[in-house]
């Protein structure tokens, strides 16, 4: 029985996909881009990123730690489910803001 590789891209690529997607989708005349290359808005602090959360679409910026806890990998796995990878926001998560904050707030402890 031969070991077959899998065609699915590591973690780590995805989620550089998706937060490359996030700067540039972002739709706001108010950001910021460092140049037309990286296109990562300026008032988003060196690891950390923008996720969009609740039907207002509130903006957290979360440090990339949080990558890392299960909890937060169920809620980007609700978002692909929900939202899919190619629509044109930025990472949203579907989720009420106060259960989303609560949550980032238990991880970061």
């Amino acid at each position: 029985m031969a070991i077959r590789k899998s065609n699915k891209l590591p973690l780590g690529a995805i989620l550089k996909q998706m937060l490359k997607r996030c700067s540039s989708n972002l739709g706001y005349k108010k950001h910021v881009f460092i140049d037309n290359e990286d296109q990562f808005p300026l008032d988003v602090p060196n690891g950390h990123f923008a996720v969009y959360v609740g039907e207002n679409r509130a903006r957290f910026i979360v440090p990339i730690s949080v990558l890392t806890h299960r909890d937060f990998q169920s809620l980007l796995q609700c978002s692909e489910e929900e939202f899919g990878f190619n629509h044109d926001m930025g990472i949203t998560i579907p989720c009420e803001e106060v259960v989303f904050a609560t949550l980032i707030i238990s991880m970061l402890r």
